[in-house]
């Protein structure tokens, strides 16, 4: 019988690891974490926010979304299991910058802003939009289809634009 080294599971260990680099080009985090960074309006969160003259410091909604989107991706829906996901996966763990919000933090930050989720999906319907990732028939990102009609009657004026921005509220808004 070979003679192999036994490993052992159940062990800690401490490693350093820089978390930008965890985060790299081509992956669905990298473009999580870049579009939260770069293209999003996050203002209506920042509103919400009343502690700069005093109080306890509050999680950045970019990270607590990124966190969020990144688990829903995954099909992790639970606040309790998101917030083991920061303790546990490195993954998780870069895009939180090692924070570990507690579970009463996401499921408050989920349920206390539903116009301003609303609002984000809508903002990252129409960048996809103008990615020219929305046509044809079908939206698919990563198995999730949503239906899209890129008919010549549905392009045209910024006021025509504007009509389908409503329409997809509409449409978010029956699945929120």
């Amino acid at each position: 019988m070979p003679n192999f080294k036994k490993p052992n599971y159940n062990q800690d260990t401490m490693v350093v690891i820089n978390f930008e680099e965890q985060i790299r080009p081509g992956t669905f985090e990298f473009v999580l974490h870049r579009l939260i960074e770069d293209k999003l309006d996050l203002s209506t969160f920042y509103q919400a926010y009343k502690n700069d003259s005093g109080g306890r410091s509050a999680y950045d909604p970019a990270i607590l979304l990124k966190i969020i989107l990144f688990a829903y991706y995954h099909g992790i829906r639970s606040s309790r299991d998101i917030e083991w996901a920061c303790q546990n996966n490195i993954m998780f763990k870069a895009l939180s910058c090692d924070t570990v919000p507690h579970f009463t933090s996401i499921a408050n930050f989920i349920s206390g802003h539903p116009d301003a989720i609303e609002d984000i999906f809508t903002q990252i319907l129409m960048i996809c939009d103008q990615q020219g990732l929305v046509g044809h028939e079908l939206i698919a990102i990563d198995d999730c289809k949503i239906s899209s009609n890129a008919a010549k009657e549905h392009s045209g004026t910024l006021e025509e634009l504007e009509q389908k921005q409503d329409k997809i509220h509409r449409h978010i808004h029956v699945y929120i």
